[in-house]
């Protein structure tokens, strides 16, 4: 239960409680207003009050949504969570009032187990004449029980917990300095993992205690922030200048560094994640964008992070944030910051070093950042992701190799029947950062902030029966549109439909399975016949046919049968560019009238046998159990 899988999936919970925070914060905003000078004085006290509300409740948003992000978002898990807070509340405060509060522990504990009791009693059978009781509407019973041992529980060990957990607050400040660098650098390196919203739930949530003057107590750095305690910050003001400006700084390096011919997508790309990350504290899309092609560079990324934090806790800085550390919640919570200005010119410090720092290595060391390799690029997402998520999916190794499909911000969260299945090159080539494998055949996919939506299109071809036919790469070069082929025949779409190719390398693979069915006798033409009736035609260069088989060799004859990936023939590039109009080479399916739907991946680089470069539906292959 407790492996890396499902540590991801608690990580991932934990994120659907954290988006309700960030209206306490413009609630307690709005009430600093002068409202009186409005005529309305009673506003400010509204306003406070909701704020404070939001964290006075924090306990039980956190115990219903962690059971919903554990359940798939299934309704008895989070009525089970909410019920269990309840009884959990009513049974403490009746024993002893002064004794054990609800708090994220408590929380955190009853969301999990409704999440655990949920997909251990969703398919539960009962007795005919308690049926009724069975399946999910079992869960919330089972968290009644629960809960209700659980605060029977809490009341015997309560106290002691309550003194462990103030221990480890007093632990991480009497750690000092040291303490808070640790977690800075903790918190940047279990970001490539999707594992930090764990250990930022036992610092913001936990680590601390502070009584506010009505007597509620509050726990963790993020609660008694906004409570107003002038110790709490400390955990949060050092992200301040990493977030609003280190990664902005190293998002302006690679664009910098980035090719003539590839500057202006990628200066579009990472000027929106420099925003992102300046304005909101997302900074994923950037993080990965070195992760993969320089880790140790993220490990030195790591610890300066680290000690941007140390040194922020050695100045007094205390400043807070209920989402992340952005410029928005810098501003909005700066009236309950201590010395928060002061993180202005550290940013712009640390900024100017994190821009020499990264241009420098990505010139030293050659590193392949975006922009350097075009393989390595994410694209422009608006209105493309219903045509790249069939590809995706195809490139995830179909719909029966995805066990659980999930998502977070920034990346898709999956358990894979085989992990080995997954083509990462097609993924990249489909905009993704990085692939991540955690074992155990749980892996994450960065796509960045479109993540969510990436997952929706995908959940939604996973409950239909579509055969998706995925066509790889033929040749190692560039994939253009077959309009632009200069030839009318293949450009108007005479012999058929399909994608083109300018090869950089003298050779023709299989780009499906089938059989073959013809040989041009010149040899610059294969014709191919899937087992799903499809009729493909490859055809290296425009007018190749005039040079009689000059400068190819063929690798198959026809009635062979090819599997993607497989050689058909070789051809001498510097032949072709001699004699032939152009090298283009198109791949068409020629009977194009059985194909019910067609998907093409952007139009750039691709490796030799690379997968999803296309995918169609063909007609006979539509609707098949849909219903089921």
């Amino acid at each position: 239960m407790l492996g890396v899988g499902y540590l991801q999936r608690l990580g991932r919970a934990m994120m659907l409680p954290l988006t309700v925070l960030p209206a306490a914060a413009i609630f307690l905003m709005l009430a600093r207003l002068p409202w009186d000078a409005f005529g309305w004085p009673m506003a400010a006290d509204m306003l406070h009050a909701a704020g404070m509300a939001i964290f006075g409740y924090v306990p039980y948003i956190f115990a219903v949504g962690v059971a919903l992000g554990l359940s798939n978002q299934t309704a008895a898990a989070g009525m089970a969570a909410l019920s269990g807070m309840f009884i959990f509340s009513i049974v403490t405060h009746t024993y002893d009032p002064d004794g054990v509060q609800p708090s994220m522990f408590a929380g955190a504990v009853i969301g999990v187990a409704s999440g655990w009791a949920h997909d251990r009693f969703k398919s539960i059978r009962l007795p005919e004449f308690l049926q009724f009781f069975g399946g999910s509407r079992f869960v919330p019973l089972f968290m009644c029980g629960a809960s209700f041992l659980f605060a029977w529980l809490m009341i015997g060990v309560g106290e002691s917990i309550r003194e462990w957990v103030s221990s480890a607050g007093t632990l991480a400040y009497t750690a000092g300095g040291f303490g808070v660098f640790l977690y800075g650098f903790l918190h940047r390196i279990l970001v490539a993992f999707g594992l930090h919203h764990l250990l930022n739930h036992v610092f913001w949530f936990q680590v601390g205690e502070y009584k506010g003057a009505d007597g509620t107590v509050y726990f963790g750095d993020l609660p008694r922030f906004f409570a107003g305690d002038p110790d709490a910050g400390g955990f949060m003001a050092g992200l301040y200048p990493t977030m609003m400006f280190a990664l902005p700084a190293i998002a302006f390096a690679i664009i910098h560094e980035a090719r003539e011919d590839l500057k202006p997508k990628t200066k579009r790309q990472f000027r929106v994640a420099a925003l992102s990350s300046f304005l909101t504290g997302v900074t994923e899309p950037i993080e990965f964008a070195f992760l993969f092609v320089a880790p140790y560079l993220f490990i030195i990324h790591a610890i300066i992070s680290g000690g941007i934090m140390w040194a922020t806790y050695e100045l007094g800085i205390h400043h807070g944030f209920t989402f992340s550390a952005g410029a928005i919640e810098y501003l909005i919570n700066m009236p309950l910051a201590t010395k928060g200005w002061l993180l202005l010119p550290i940013g712009v410090v640390v900024g100017i070093f994190y821009y020499i720092l990264f241009r420098w290595s990505i010139r030293k060391f050659q590193l392949a950042t975006p922009g350097r390799e075009d393989a390595g690029r994410q694209d422009d997402w608006a209105g493309d992701i219903p045509y790249r998520a069939p590809l995706i999916l195809q490139s995830l190794g179909g719909k029966e190799n995805v066990v659980r499909l999930e998502s977070c911000i920034t990346r898709l969260r999956l358990t894979m029947d085989d992990d080995r299945r997954i083509d990462a090159q097609a993924l990249r080539h489909l905009g993704a950062a990085g692939v991540i494998r955690l074992g155990g055949g749980h892996v994450q996919v960065v796509f960045g902030t479109y993540s969510e939506l990436i997952r929706e299109e995908i959940a939604k071809l996973m409950q239909q029966d579509v055969q998706q036919i995925q066509f790889h790469s033929p040749v190692q070069g560039r994939m253009i549109p077959l309009e632009e082929v200069d030839d009318p025949i293949f450009a108007k779409r005479l012999v058929g439909r399909g994608v083109a190719f300018i090869p950089e390398k003298g050779e023709l693979v299989a780009p499906v399975k089938g059989t073959v069915i013809h040989v041009h006798p010149s040899l610059h033409a294969i014709g191919l016949r899937t087992d799903d009736g499809l009729e493909v035609l490859l055809h290296v260069g425009i007018n190749t046919s005039q040079m009689g088989g000059k400068g190819f060799a063929a690798l198959i004859k026809e009635g062979d049968t090819v599997t993607p990936g497989q050689p058909l023939l070789r051809f001498h590039l510097p032949t072709l560019k001699k004699h032939a109009k152009s090298l283009e080479t198109p791949m068409v399916i020629t009977n194009p009238e059985i194909v019910r739907s067609w998907r093409f991946a952007p139009f750039k680089a691709v490796k030799k046998g690379q997968a999803a470069v296309m995918s169609v539906v063909v007609h006979d292959k539509e609707n098949k159990g849909v219903d089921a």
